[in-house]
């Protein structure tokens, strides 16, 4: 009698050491990979140099898409068009002025020339935010959104990166010619606006436009490629990136 009360205390208790037992086998013992291979759990050390190699694969494959020949020019998504504010004037002189008409095409050529030829200057102010990054920025960006490096390069860089840009992309524009385009149309067409009713003169800042219009296409870029390395494996080329993102999957 003494003994089936004694059992019959203990036994929750048996049962509360098992399932506390396994649950630490369980969250102890290496995961496995797709391949059935034993995996670690990640370290802080790895998070860090997981997704600081992820943005250095991103941007190196980002300014090596955007600094060649065509590199925006022959890309839709990220090809320079013409100022939309100064779209009237674009339209007036097509239709009006047969003269600078020649010139409408050759600034939009020439505006992204100057971003193809500008763009490697991003490389080195993106190694100086992905070199500063903490293990409390790789966390938040490990499980972050989809494009959560690309944000974080963003607000690291986007001002250094205008900077830089500005100067290299003046003298880009100098060089191919679509500043002396750019000055003959507005030389010509904003007399024209100022006593025509209806059009405006054009007023945009054609190397801060270019600059700003090279910036978004570098991030989009930038945000393609860490969403390959998120979601695609033949994307993650070295163990590192295999190992933290794949933990993602």
């Amino acid at each position: 009698m003494i003994n089936e009360k004694r059992f019959g205390l203990q036994q929750p208790i048996k049962t509360a050491v098992l399932l506390l037992f396994t649950f630490l086998i369980s969250v102890t013992l290496p995961s496995c990979d797709e391949d059935g291979n034993f995996v670690l759990p990640l370290t802080e050390a790895e998070i860090v140099q997981g997704l600081k190699e992820a943005l250095k694969v991103g941007t190196d494959n980002s300014v090596a898409l955007t600094n060649r020949t065509n590199g925006y020019y022959g890309n839709e998504l990220i090809k320079i068009p013409w100022p939309a504010e100064a779209a009237g004037a674009y339209n007036y002189i097509n239709t009006n002025l047969p003269t600078l008409r020649p010139l409408l095409d050759e600034v939009v050529l020439k505006m992204n020339r100057g971003a193809e030829e500008a763009s490697a200057k991003a490389k080195p102010i993106f190694i100086d935010a992905v070199l500063a990054m903490t293990i409390e920025d790789a966390r938040g960006i490990l499980n972050g959104t989809e494009n959560a490096a690309t944000l974080y390069l963003h607000e690291k860089t986007y001002e250094s990166l205008h900077i830089a840009f500005m100067p290299d992309i003046h003298s880009a524009l100098e060089s191919v010619g679509a500043a002396t385009a750019w000055t003959s149309i507005t030389n010509l067409y904003n007399p024209i606006a100022q006593f025509t009713p209806g059009i405006q003169p054009i007023t945009t800042d054609l190397a801060d436009y270019t600059t700003t219009k090279a910036l978004d296409g570098l991030f989009l870029l930038l945000a393609e490629e860490e969403l390959k390395i998120r979601t695609d494996p033949l994307a993650r080329i070295n163990d590192i990136l295999k190992k933290v993102f794949g933990s993602l999957d």
